[in-house]
């Protein structure tokens, strides 16, 4: 018992809310019918009953007006004697009762209430329905020892139904004797009972199934509604809120949490974007006039020296720029608007903006790409081409080859950009941002901060990011989703 109700729970716990309503409506109408059955069946003992009672009283009145013919034995009956009670139970077979039902009646109405009757004399013919010795008869023990029921299918009794038919088989003296009544149909009522409760039973069933489907979609639209705000929150968009209680009231608690979630996150991203501009603002001019500076003192200066130091700290303060710009385009986020990009033409329009670069420094660009396409922002991810083939220019020796391959996998585009560079510190195959700070720490060239830059802009679209050792170089490939 503790182990079905254990996998009881286990499968109840399993299953959703609509699959529950729907299992208990059929359960509900499978009681319905089940209830119809057995009140059936005791109705229908009921009226074995009734015959049974009606078959014995029968069998007493025809052993009392037998008399002394009951005590006949075999070896005193003779063939008068035999002629006598076939004519004496003729007269008797209408029924020793008024309220008895004739034969005729029963199998033009079907009902039942007739009385059957068959005696056999050890001398001369039986006499009576011959039908009642040879049929197969069930014992009911519980409505009395010698008491049966038998089926007489049509034809037998009746021309044009089956019957069933209760009896008793007792021995009077000599005489084996068979005294029965037919039962009675449920009737009319009772098939309108019937009928009733299987009508019930159905509507239950189809209300159960409707109302299942009902809650199924209204759930289901607002797991949508749900899903489809947190995909635009997962984009900067936090204008969507989870739907409301009138139309999912189980998922309440639920987008109430999701809601405040996303105010909460609505608040943090705008305060991170006013402390951004503030950055941005307060670094903007210091910037600009450390340049102009620069210039001046480049122009200024003397030596070769002064001014070869004055041009790199000036390409410092551009790459400086340059980082604060682009994270600058990541907070804007919210703006963001996905459509199809051709990856495939990301990488030859890249191909051709670098062309001329890779040609000063003595490196071939060579483009392998197939037509693939992938969901995201068309600026964002041109942005992301354009540093990965800016880096594998500028970090390959002269005669070096650049690599661009746009493929498609199972599940994924995939978009490799492969050079013949130093390549990157180990480190940076896990945590590019890490592998910076090893070059940086050796002395050695690193791709630096664009592939952090490539990365976050990876991972705001759902792709991801991984960077291989190509012995000698390093290829760095992007994963679309399909």
């Amino acid at each position: 018992m503790t182990r079905l109700l254990s996998g009881l729970s286990a499968w109840l716990g399993g299953r959703t809310t609509t699959q529950l309503a729907a299992a208990i409506a059929v359960m509900a109408a499978v009681a319905l019918t089940g209830s119809v059955m057995v009140t059936g069946a005791a109705v229908r003992m009921d009226q074995r009953e009734k015959a049974a009672l009606a078959a014995l009283a029968d069998y007493g009145g025809m052993a009392s007006k037998l008399g002394a013919e009951s005590s006949l034995t075999a070896g005193s009956v003779t063939g008068a004697d035999a002629t006598y009670l076939s004519g004496w139970l003729s007269v008797f077979q209408s029924g020793p009762t008024r309220e008895a039902r004739t034969l005729e009646e029963t199998c033009r109405t079907g009902q039942g209430g007739a009385g059957v009757r068959f005696i056999r004399a050890p001398v001369g013919k039986p006499a009576g329905l011959a039908a009642l010795e040879t049929a197969h008869a069930e014992r009911l023990p519980r409505l009395g020892p010698d008491v049966y029921v038998i089926r007489l299918n049509r034809g037998a009794l009746c021309p044009s139904r089956a019957v069933e038919v209760v009896v008793v088989k007792r021995s009077l003296g000599a005489l084996d004797i068979v005294v029965g009544r037919i039962v009675d149909r449920s009737g009319a009522a009772w098939g309108w009972a019937v009928l009733a409760v299987a009508a019930a039973g159905g509507l239950l069933l189809v209300f159960g199934l409707a109302a299942a489907t009902f809650a199924r979609r209204r759930l289901t639209f607002a797991l949508a509604e749900l899903s489809h705000a947190l995909d635009r929150a997962a984009v900067g968009d936090f204008s969507v809120r989870a739907p409301d209680r009138a139309m999912a009231p189980e998922l309440t608690e639920l987008t109430s949490q999701v809601n405040l979630t996303l105010n909460r996150l609505e608040e943090l991203l705008s305060w991170l974007r006013d402390s951004a501009d503030q950055l941005a603002h307060d670094f903007r001019t210091p910037l600009a006039r450390a340049s102009a500076r620069l210039d001046r003192l480049r122009d200024a200066a003397a030596s070769p020296e002064a001014r070869a130091l004055a041009a790199e700290a000036r390409s410092d303060l551009r790459q400086l720029t340059r980082a604060m710009n682009e994270a600058m385009a990541l907070r804007d986020g919210e703006a963001w608007a996905f459509e199809t990009v051709r990856m495939d033409k990301l990488a030859h329009a890249a191909a051709e903006l670098y062309q001329p670069l890779a040609e000063e420094r003595g490196v071939t660009i060579r483009v392998e790409a197939a037509p693939a396409s992938a969901l995201g922002v068309r600026s964002l991810l041109q942005r992301v081409v354009a540093n990965l083939v800016d880096n594998a220019v500028k970090f390959s020796p002269p005669g070096g080859e650049v690599r661009l391959t746009v493929s498609i996998g199972d599940d994924e585009v995939r978009l490799s950009v492969a050079d013949q560079g130093p390549g990157l510190h180990p480190d940076a195959l896990e945590n590019p941002s890490a592998g910076v700070a090893a070059a940086a720490a050796d002395g050695r060239e690193s791709h630096g901060m664009g592939l952090v830059f490539v990365r976050a802009i990876l991972k705001r679209h759902g792709a991801r990011m991984t960077i291989d050792d190509a012995d000698p170089g390093a290829v760095v490939t992007a994963h679309f989703s399909r």
